[in-house]
């Protein structure tokens, strides 16, 4: 099976297409080499994903016939990904360059909660000091 079809049945892109970009920017690794969209994949390569700044590390147990639902997965790959990697995705969430930028008009609703949470939480700290 090819590796941009097999990443986008086991849903680690969502469409083919982004999969296909991926492997031609060079984000995605087969056994330690970068891959071509058309590179075949078999059971017990070692696949690295680089995706939203975030390195994975999967190992094909099987190939899906075809795209399945997410809670079958499972049956398909491995996750060998390390724990330093996944904490990343903590920081990830913290990321400045996400988000609305400054000046792009009124803040939303959610902006406005998380300010009034902020600075609920500095109050405390200034006063309880």
């Amino acid at each position: 099976m090819r590796i941009d079809k097999f990443l986008w049945c086991v849903r680690y892109y969502k469409t083919r297409s982004l999969a296909t970009k991926a492997c031609r920017r060079g984000r995605v690794k087969v056994n330690g080499e970068t891959a071509k969209p058309a590179k075949d994949v078999f059971p017990s390569d070692i696949l690295e994903i680089r995706k939203n700044k975030i390195d994975y590390k999967i190992e094909i147990l099987d190939l899906p016939k075809s795209r399945r639902g997410a809670k079958w997965m499972n049956l398909y790959i491995n996750d060998i990904t390390p724990k330093e990697n996944l904490e990343k995705q903590e920081l990830v969430k913290y990321d400045k360059s996400k988000g609305r930028k400054r000046g792009t008009g009124r803040p939303t609703k959610k902006d406005r909660r998380q300010l009034e949470e902020w600075y609920e939480e500095q109050a405390k700290e200034w006063f309880d000091e």
